[in-house]
């Protein structure tokens, strides 16, 4: 079974090829804007299964995933410049926040949350985290594998989902699909 990885994240993509998965990438294009009244972890999920959707054909499963930042409640996107990227990162300051990544393998979707922890960031340093680039077009604004890992104190969860891909369940959806996993 061919696989379709439905995302221009290079995370995810870096993910697959260590991990020795052949596919070809097919990225999604689709409006993300949550609904009204939508709670995070369904908007997460009916992203995942959208953009996998996108890919579905004879012959091939799509993986699609979604990662999404919630910050008492409030869901935090991509930042749109580097001054809401602070506006973020003052936000995820000095509290604990979910972060929750939706993957959808074919038609079966799974979601997988892990709690991160900041420590109390002074304003030079939401500044310089900002400025630096590192969490342009991440969600909340930061990237645990780049400069904002020095500052978390602590993951309650999957590493890899605040990185992008939960990669343990990922696999056994993969595996589920039908799709060659290396050591099989």
């Amino acid at each position: 079974m061919k696989l379709v990885l439905c995302s221009a994240s290079p995370r995810r993509r870096e993910f697959l090829e260590k991990l020795g998965i052949p596919f070809e990438q097919a990225p999604a294009h689709l409006d993300e804007t949550q609904r009204p009244g939508e709670a995070p972890l369904a908007y997460a999920l009916r992203l995942a299964v959208e953009k996998a959707a996108t890919a579905e054909r004879p012959g091939a499963v799509a993986l699609a995933a979604d990662t999404i930042v919630v910050a008492d409640g409030e869901v935090l996107g991509k930042p749109r410049g580097r001054s809401e990227a602070a506006g973020m990162l003052a936000r995820l300051s000095g509290i604990e926040h979910r972060v929750i990544t939706a993957v959808c393998v074919g038609r079966r979707a799974v979601a997988v949350e892990t709690r991160v922890r900041f420590a109390r960031l002074s304003e030079a340093q939401i500044r310089w985290l900002a400025a630096s680039g590192d969490g342009d077009d991440k969600a909340g604004a930061y990237a645990v594998q780049g400069l904002a890992g020095a500052f978390v104190e602590r993951i309650d969860g999957s590493y890899t989902n605040v990185v992008g891909l939960p990669v343990a369940e990922t696999l056994q959806l993969l595996e589920e699909a039908g799709v060659a996993l290396p050591w099989t």
